[in-house]
Parts: structure tokens; C-alpha cells; sequence
């Protein structure tokens, strides 16, 4: 008798096109569970997107929400509008589909979602931390420094059936400031193995000789890519490049630094591309580099150890559960320009030891691979459904 299919709720303001690693995420995982599930999404809508879209056999339900004015970061009364729109959508669809478990991203602004249909409807619900969403030391609204949203997160771990955090770094900051009373399990962000395209750096308009740096993310404050920037112009050897994927607010801000700094012939905005684009030009630069005052997680590091790049980033967050220093990257204190430029150069001439993280990369990215990482969430999900 063939065994009946569980129904997978997946809550998340953000999925692709929209946002950054947290969205991908979620749909790296909805890619293996669609295999033996019905998995809906419910997330934002932005101009241009279908209000529903079946993706490689996954529901895509978007709300309307209000102000978000890019693909690549949410306001804050975005975030806050996803709430009703998407607790509309939540109830017609939970009452249509019967859920079996809901998968909760993002404690805020996601989380009162989540911990509403699941109280509402008897549905189990795991809670994924992303690490940004509990802790933002570029923010001062970020939820650790207000005593109200201390408290609400603290509400909403305590009334999660199940709490993932994507990282060490993400469960010490989740216990350190709001004490929760359950257990948290870390369970890594998934990743799928893409196509790189047959491409060349004639091709992609990069001279060969030229030693290139690259960078990926959205270009808000926490990222702080002007350290990186300000490293580069500490080099007299014009054949560092810096090439700046991704778009965001702070935009301005770091073309004017790059003017500044006379750095316009050796760094490149690339904006938003899309994923082919992104893999053509990681595989053919010689380094990852990322100067985040934090990160949860950083899927972008894994996209680069799958092209087998070095990587030079900082010490603080969820990438220290898998980035070791001399063994794979350079890891730096945050903020700290001399270091990265010192770090970016030691790859320059060191060749032993950039082949020798480049292979451990190829090696290391394997254990994150999509199938094994969805099985855990599915091993929790089935439990949580027997128990029910």
C-alpha cells in the first residue's frame, strides 16, 4: 500500500527571487521534501511575481505586502505587513489542505505567523532560526537590544514544538539572550550543487592574469563591504580586482567610497544577476572574500567552496562551524582592514596553501548537500507527526 504523503506548511517572508541566503535556503530544502511531500509556501509577493506559482512541484503562495522597494531587502513595515496578509492566506489554505507539520523561517518576522496557525489548528510547528533574525549587531532595532522583542521571541521559541538553529553561533546567541526553555538543534542550510556554465574570463570580460576577488550578498550595513573595499586600496598591484555581487541599500554609499579611493579601474558593481551569471564569474575568480560583522550562517560560502575558491571572512557567526583558519580560509576579527588585505595577499603568494584550502573546499562542501540535511528536518517532522 503506498504510504500517504504528509502536508508541509513552509512559513517565510522571503523565497526566491526575493531576498538573500534564508530564502534559498528554504527552497533548497522544499526541493528534496516535494519529492515525498505536498509542500506549500507562504512568503511576500513583489512586483512582477504571480500571487500563486508552482515551482519544480512546490505551491508558492505570495502576499501582497506594502514598501518594499527591492528585491534584496525588506522594510521594516514590509516585514510587519506580511503578518495579516499572510495570516489570510495561512487560514484558507491550512483549512483546505489539512496541514501535517509547519515549518516556521525566521523568528521575525515570521514567527507570530507560524505560532497563530499552529495554536489555531493543532499543527506542529518547527521553529528554523537564520541567525539575522535574532541577533543584528549592524541594527539597532535587532531584537537582542529591545527589551519587547526579547520578550516576544522568547514567547515564540517557548511555544515552537521544535527549535533549528543553522549554526553553533546562531543557538549560543538564541540561549545567551533569550534563554529559552527548549532544547535547540543545529541543523545546517542545504545546498544543491549547480550547473556551472562553460564560460571563460575573456568571455566574462576579466583579464587572465589578474588575481580577482569576489564578493556576494546584499549591500546593507551588517555586511560591512567597506572594509573589504578599503583592503583593496592598501594594494600598490593593480591585478587585484574586486568584483561586488548583489544590491541593496548601501549601494551608494560604497560607489562613492570606491571614488573616493580611486579604486573605479579595480572594483566592479555587478548588481542583482541571476544564478548562471553568478556561477560563471565565482568559477572563474580565484577568491572568495566576505567582511560581514556577522552572518548566521552564509550560503554564499558554500556556493564558493563548490567552485573550490579560498575563502578570506570574519571570526564571528555560523561560518566558524566550518571554516577553519589555514585550512580552508583566512578568518579575521571584524572590521579589521589590514588583516583582509594581509589575509587576500597571503592567497596572492602563497600557492601551497590556496590549493590546499581550494581542494579541502571541494571536499568540505559535500557534507552540506541538500539530500542529507532535508532528511534531518524530515526525521523531526515525521516524529512530531506520530507523536500528533
Amino acid at each position: 500500500m503506498k504510504e500517504k504523503k504528509i502536508n508541509i506548511l513552509i512559513i517565510n517572508y522571503e523565497f526566491p527571487p526575493l531576498g538573500g541566503g534564508g530564502g534559498v535556503a528554504t527552497y533548497d530544502l522544499a526541493l528534496e521534501w516535494v519529492k515525498s511531500a505536498n509542500v506549500h509556501v507562504i512568503t511576500s509577493s513583489f512586483k512582477g511575481l504571480p500571487s500563486y506559482e508552482n515551482i519544480n512541484g512546490i505551491h508558492v503562495h505570495r502576499v501582497k505586502i506594502f514598501f518594499r522597494k527591492s528585491r534584496d531587502a525588506a522594510t521594516f513595515i514590509s516585514m510587519l505587513s506580511y503578518l495579516p496578509a499572510g495570516l489570510i492566506r495561512a487560514l484558507s489554505l491550512a483549512l483546505k489542505y489539512k496541514f501535517d507539520v509547519i515549518n516556521t523561517h525566521f523568528v521575525v518576522p515570521s514567527g507570530p505567523l507560524g505560532y497563530v496557525i499552529s495554536k489555531l489548528f493543532g499543527i506542529p510547528n518547527v521553529l528554523s532560526l537564520h541567525g539575522g533574525d535574532i541577533y543584528d549587531p549592524s541594527k539597532k532595532i535587532s531584537p537582542h537590544r529591545s527589551r519587547f522583542f526579547k520578550s516576544v521571541v522568547r514567547f515564540l521559541l517557548n511555544r515552537a514544538d521544535v527549535i533549528v538553529a543553522q549554526s553553533s553561533n546562531t543557538r549560543n546567541n538564541a540561549i545567551e539572550y533569550y534563554a529559552p526553555k527548549k532544547e535547540i538543534q543545529i541543523i545546517p542550510l542545504a545546498f544543491h550543487p549547480p550547473v556551472i556554465p562553460k564560460t571563460s574570463r575573456k568571455k566574462l570580460g576579466l583579464h587572465e592574469k589578474d588575481f580577482i576577488c569576489i564578493t556576494i550578498g546584499r549591500l546593507i550595513k551588517r555586511k560591512s563591504i567597506d572594509i573589504l573595499i578599503r583592503a583593496i586600496a592598501l594594494f600598490d598591484n593593480p591585478a587585484i580586482k574586486l568584483l561586488i555581487m548583489g544590491d541593496g541599500p548601501e549601494r551608494e554609499y560604497l560607489e562613492s567610497l570606491v571614488k573616493e579611493l580611486s579604486l573605479h579601474d579595480r572594483v566592479q558593481f555587478m548588481g542583482f544577476v541571476a544564478d548562471e551569471k553568478k556561477f560563471a564569474y565565482l568559477s572563474q575568480s580565484d577568491l572568495f572574500v566576505l567582511t560581514s560583522m556577522h552572518e548566521g550562517f552564509g550560503i554564499v560560502f558554500m556556493e564558493a567552496m563548490y567552485c573550490g575558491l579560498p575563502i578570506v571572512a570574519t571570526n564571528h557567526g555560523g561560518q566558524v562551524d566550518f571554516l577553519i583558519h589555514g585550512e580552508n580560509a583566512m578568518l579575521i576579527n571584524v572590521g579589521d582592514v589590514e588583516k583582509c588585505a594581509e589575509s587576500i595577499m597571503k592567497f596572492y603568494n602563497d600557492k601551497k596553501l590556496y590549493q590546499y584550502c581550494s581542494v579541502n573546499n571541494k571536499k568540505k562542501i559535500t557534507t552540506f548537500y541538500a539530500e542529507n540535511v532535508a532528511e534531518r528536518y524530515m526525521n523531526i517532522f515525521l516524529t512530531l507527526v506520530n507523536k500528533k
